[in-house]
């Protein structure tokens, strides 16, 4: 994000190539506002962030220029890696309140978040919490069934309450 003089923030659209961003195209239908929920272990890597989000929003044929923003708890939004993978994306990054998170049904609640946070979800939750629809539910990185440092969830908030008009 950079400050502007008039105390806004510009969010320029940014990311890297192999996210797979191509250039809007007229005449097409309008893409999906989407959010991507992440949840992570202390330390996680850009990269790992990066990773999973791209892998996950290609294996579900979702447009990488349509994320609006990444979201989690807001204990994680001084992560490294997490608030790094935002700025590299181009997008905002809210964190929610654990009891806020633990407040929204999701399909897949965990003990492990639920231990460490407070909330039985925090990339699903954090993905619904602003409204709109689940469209790819909880991921984990890692590989070679080795543990993962982190989760993701997609929700497309195009249909939600915050996209009406007159709402910030």
């Amino acid at each position: 994000m950079h400050s502007r003089s008039d105390g806004h923030f510009a969010h320029p659209r940014r990311g890297p190539e192999h996210l797979g961003r191509e250039p809007e195209r007229p005449g097409r239908e309008p893409e999906p506002r989407l959010v991507v929920g992440v949840g992570a272990r202390s330390g996680v890597s850009v990269a790992e962030v990066l990773g999973l989000i791209g892998a996950t929003l290609r294996e579900a044929g979702l447009p990488p220029r349509s994320v609006v923003e990444l979201a989690t708890a807001d204990s994680r939004t001084g992560e490294a890696g997490i608030a790094g993978a935002a700025a590299r994306l181009g997008v905002p990054l809210r964190g929610y309140p654990a009891a806020l998170l633990a407040a929204v049904p999701v399909p897949n609640p965990s003990n492990a978040p639920l231990a460490a946070l407070g909330t039985p979800s925090v990339a699903e939750a954090a993905a619904l919490a602003g409204g709109g629809e689940l469209l790819v539910p909880k991921r984990k990185s890692g590989s070679g069934g080795g543990p993962g440092s982190v989760t993701c969830a997609v929700a497309d908030r195009s249909h939600s309450e915050w996209n009406r008009p007159g709402r910030k």
